[in-house]
């Protein structure tokens, strides 16, 4: 079951998470794809509400996958140039490859080793000989600490919304972690609070990599920095060789 806010709440996206907060990463995520193969089609793969494509369209041809409708949606709104499809990262076949493929954070719901490595598989399938994948968790394993974040934004059409996010392992012994969020959502006067829940996986560095390796990639870690992140950050770079 999709979390509410890729669902029931998906039209609220905008109010939550606008485009204007992606800009300083995807200018990095844009920046490591051109230095590493220069592409002109990129793939997302769980690409939500289209907030990093919004920056991100100006430098390639996009091509936007999701698992949510509602998303899809919100997305296509946002970037009505770009191709959209609803699928499940793991399992989605286009019948094409793309000089690059792109995972951010959506990435984190795959809470096991055997939904990441599908997903890397289709990576490698849509992936060129000689492109790259780049993939972006939060964290892994023993990168992840707790986090509480709060945000919000307000709409021209008088709705707003403002939001309490709360990250914390609750069983260390296990691969997951959660990720809470308490929203207060203002519509026509009135004010209602939704608390969602969201299961995210963690997966160590070492197993994504031999991960990668196994599909096929030759993968690589790229440290990289965000003006209001603390935590280290780092993204995976995956290459397809030019011969088998």
């Amino acid at each position: 079951m999709l979390p509410l806010l890729y669902s029931d709440l998906a039209a609220w996206w905008p109010l939550l998470s606008a485009p204007e907060d992606y800009a300083e990463e995807a200018a990095t995520f844009t920046a490591l794809l051109q230095e590493s193969c220069a592409p002109q089609t990129v793939l997302e793969l769980g690409s939500g509400g289209g907030n990093n494509a919004f920056h991100m369209k100006a430098h390639f041809a996009l091509t936007l996958v999701d698992l949510a409708p509602g998303m899809v949606a919100v997305s296509e709104a946002l970037n009505p140039e770009c191709p959209h499809r609803v699928g499940d990262m793991r399992t989605v076949r286009l019948g094409r490859t793309f000089d690059a493929v792109f995972i951010h954070d959506a990435i984190m719901y795959l809470t096991t080793e055997a939904d990441l490595a599908a997903t890397l598989e289709t990576a490698f399938l849509h992936c060129r000989r000689g492109g790259v994948a780049l993939l972006a968790p939060d964290y892994f394993a023993e990168t992840f600490v707790p986090t509480t974040e709060t945000g919000g934004h307000d709409g021209k059409d008088g709705r707003a919304i403002r939001y309490l996010e709360w990250s914390f392992d609750p069983d260390p012994t296990d691969t997951t972690a959660e990720m809470h969020v308490v929203l207060l959502l203002r519509e026509g006067g009135e004010v209602r609070t939704v608390h969602d829940r969201h299961v995210f996986g963690l997966v160590a560095r070492d197993r994504w990599l031999a991960l990668c390796r196994d599909a096929g990639f030759e993968p690589e870690i790229h440290p990289w920095h965000h003006s209001e992140v603390e935590r280290p950050l780092e993204a995976v770079l995956c290459r397809k060789p030019l011969v088998s």
